[in-house]
Parts: C-alpha cells; structure tokens; sequence
C-alpha cells in the first residue's frame, strides 16, 4: 500500500509540473501619444536640420536606414543593439556598440520604434519627452544631469541581434 501511494504522489508531482500555465509576456507598450507642443518641438527640430522622418501613431518620428532580414522582435524578446543616444544640441549622453535589454523593459519610443526593424535593421529614432524620460532630470552616477528633462532624444539603432 506505501508503494502504490508513494508512487501515485511521485506521479501527482510529476503531473502537477506539466500543468503550470504558461503566463505570457509580462511586458506591454503603456499605449502613450505624445502631445501636440512636443510633436512641434520635434517638427520644429527636424524642420531646422532638413530631416525627413515617417511619423509614428504615437507622435514620435523615424528613419528607417535599413530594413534587416528576418522576424521582427517583440516586447519579451532581448535585443542586441548598437546604439548612441545624443540630444537636440548633438550632445551624446550614451553609446555603445554591444548592449542586450529585454525590449520590454525600455523607454516606449524603444518598445515602439525597433520592432519597426529587424535583425541587421538600423533606426534614427526622434523620440519625443513623453515617450522618453519625460519632465525628469535623468543623471550619471555622481549625480551630473546627462539628460535634461522635457528632452528630445534621437537615437541612432543598429539591431543586431533577437533572442
């Protein structure tokens, strides 16, 4: 009787393994559109620097430079990118030319703008404060603001690879 037992609770737990649900991707895009006055800041900045970008539904801008081969990614999948970060002034406050993220866990004009490419895609992204980082002062480790808030940002993306 203990061997039947013990073997059905070896089975219970065995099958109790198979039935877990499997809960998606926790990660989604916050759906935000960027207000009118800074869709004509960021028309202003392009106007100014003869820059011809595609609009996004969400008020953001973009080039796509290249289209890349393959499937496109999606919220939960890491992305390696070469990127640089500057600002309006053509400062740059980031680069690098190997980084991965779960696309999920970036700013929205991240999570909208990649997927507009694909593996070896490269983007010029135009990303108004609303889809960035917004009306706070984004600092460096010892405390210097590297990124004034209310900034466009334009960010230069190379996708090299999805996993």
């Amino acid at each position: 009787m203990k061997l039947i037992s013990g073997a059905l609770f070896c089975f219970a737990f065995l099958l109790s393994g198979c039935l877990k649900k499997d809960i998606g991707c926790a990660y989604k895009t916050d759906n935000k559109v960027a207000p009118a006055a800074e869709e004509q800041a960021l028309l202003t900045y392009l106007s100014s620097n003869s820059i011809t970008a595609t609009k996004h539904g969400s008020n953001m801008y973009y080039q796509v430079v290249q289209s890349g081969t393959g499937d496109a990614p999606g919220l939960c999948s890491g992305v390696e990118v070469k990127y640089a970060g500057r600002l309006t002034n053509g400062t740059t406050f980031d680069s690098k030319n190997s980084a991965i993220f779960t696309l999920g866990s970036l700013i929205e004009g991240w999570k909208l703008g990649i997927p507009l490419i694909k593996k070896g895609g490269r983007i010029v992204l135009y990303i108004p404060p609303t889809l960035g980082y917004g009306a706070v002062d984004v600092k460096d480790i010892t405390g210097v603001v590297i990124i004034p808030a209310n900034s466009i940002l334009v960010f230069d993306i190379t996708l090299n690879n999805i996993q």
